[in-house]
């Protein structure tokens, strides 16, 4: 790692509460620090500590300050520099007791320890060298991930292979940005050091990666946050009852009151290892109500983020008008957006009614172009977007399901794949993009080295600091107090 602007680790020892508030069977209070073992030593009967091994464990007692017996707990010692943080660490393993907790955390720090501060164990694993920046942002993602995909690119990123690739880029591109300050230093003799057909290359090949990955933000943050899926349609078409149906809670309200859903209610729920986020909207319809306009501007705006529009068909209702109100708001979509149709209450219609709806919307949304020649082998092609529904008794649940793993799965990356899930990345990552982008039009134009010099160190640094290659105090203030005290 270079040497970045950060100012020496303070000498003292910290502890924390480790585990999220509440009662369960076990705690953790983690103490780091040279002090560390010495600490719990003086709380501790037990084992002596200092003579333990590294990575070996220990039951015993804490003391309270009168030395009676506060808890059987069993202590995990690791010594530096084989820890997490780098630093002597010991985690004190007690009962879940909120008030046992405190207790325990009162006694070290009367016996010489300090509260971390958000962050701190984290930060100081990154100032010992343990880890660098993005992994510990990876760290925070872990901890956070509620899905499998959002826990394997977190994985990803702890391991250290996203920041092992970026590296790579910026030490390559370091040997020419070296080359073009030599360049400078000799300037009167005209000569040149790098090879400037090279340098195109090796620009466009970090473009290429460096786009990829900016690219892959807007994937991975719906990964992290939730795939947004709405849900469509106009009132009393079910929205409602399906979003309570995929959560498996009453999340919304269900009334047979056109415009009861004035405001967006959405909610996640993993599918498959992906987090999905599902938004139900206020229905969509001509309105004089203010505030019921007011929920269908929303829905609207949500329906230009989506990635996925579940169209609810009402088949008890006249199609036509619901056909014109789809065909409408999606001329407002991203040619991107997948849709979903549901021909929902269908356990109101008969078959042969439930036929001819498939076919009108078939002909009428899917297949626009020849809507008006009635192929009769149509159906068949447009079959997994047309599905029939029943929101009340979840007739064709498996079948939406399936349909909407498989739309949100073309493109899918290989389980090897990293994807950006950090704003703070995804910002670097496009400021080097932009720079990249200008550098082989200077180069072919014969621009002179002091200016490309200049570009590459512009992209070495935005590239540096998402690995904390070159960071600053606020910065690392502002990552940092983002974590749990314990973490």
């Amino acid at each position: 790692m270079e040497p970045s602007l950060i100012s020496p680790i303070n000498p003292d020892t910290i502890a924390a509460i480790s585990t999220p508030p509440g009662i369960g069977g076990i705690a953790v209070i983690r103490i780091s620090g040279p002090e560390a073992i010495n600490v719990v030593s003086k709380i501790w009967k037990g084992r002596n500590l200092e003579k333990m091994a590294p990575n070996s464990v220990a039951f015993g007692k804490i003391l309270a300050d009168d030395g009676q017996p506060l808890d059987e707990v069993l202590i995990s010692l690791f010594r530096n520099p084989a820890s997490f943080t780098g630093e002597d660490t010991v985690e004190i393993s007690c009962h879940g007791s909120n008030w046992i907790q405190r207790e325990i955390l009162h006694r070290l720090v009367d016996a010489g320890a300090r509260p971390a501060e958000p962050g701190e164990f984290t930060r100081r694993a990154f100032l010992n060298g343990k880890i660098d920046l993005a992994q510990a942002e990876g760290i925070a993602d872990l901890i956070s991930a509620s899905s499998r995909n959002a826990h394997r690119q977190a994985m990803l990123q702890t391991s250290g292979v996203f920041s092992a690739r970026l590296d790579s880029l910026r030490q390559r591109l370091i040997e020419f940005a070296s080359l073009l300050e030599l360049e400078i230093d000799f300037s009167e003799e005209e000569v040149e050091f790098a090879d400037r057909r090279k340098l195109v290359d090796l620009c466009m090949e970090i473009l290429h990666e460096v786009g990829r990955l900016a690219d892959s933000y807007s994937r991975g943050k719906a990964f992290k946050e939730g795939i947004p899926v709405v849900i469509a349609g106009q009132p009393n078409a079910g929205k409602s009852t399906l979003l309570n149906l995929l959560l498996q809670d009453d999340k919304a309200i269900v009334s047979n009151i056109p415009g009861t859903t004035r405001d967006i209610i959405e909610d996640t729920v993993e599918i498959q290892g992906t987090l999905y986020r599902f938004i139900d909207t206020a229905g969509l319809r001509s309105t004089d109500d203010t505030i019921e306009q007011l929920g269908i501007d929303r829905a609207i705006q949500r329906l230009k983020r989506a990635a996925v529009v579940i169209w609810l068909i009402d088949l008890s209702a006249p199609l036509s008008p619901q056909i014109d109100l789809i065909r409408e708001q999606s001329s407002h979509l991203s040619s991107e957006h997948s849709p979903i149709f549901l021909l929902n209450k269908t356990d109101l219609v008969s078959p042969d009614t439930l036929t001819i709806a498939r076919q009108t919307i078939a002909e009428s949304l899917i297949n626009p172009s020849i809507r008006d020649n009635h192929t009769p082998d149509i159906i068949p092609s447009c079959a997994d977007s047309i599905i029939p529904f029943c929101a009340d008794s979840g007739q064709g649940e498996q079948e939406l399901i399936n349909r909407l793993t498989a739309v949100t799965a073309s493109g899918r990356e290989s389980e090897s794949q990293i994807l950006i899930t950090n704003a703070r990345h995804y910002a670097a990552l496009t400021a080097a993009r932009t720079l990249l982008e200008r550098i082989p039009d200077q180069l072919e134009n014969g621009l002179s080295a002091d200016f490309i010099a200049q570009d590459l160190r512009e992209v070495l640094h935005h590239l540096g600091q998402i690995t904390g290659a070159i960071t600053t105090p606020d910065l690392l203030a502002s990552i940092f107090t983002r974590f749990c005290i314990g973490k």
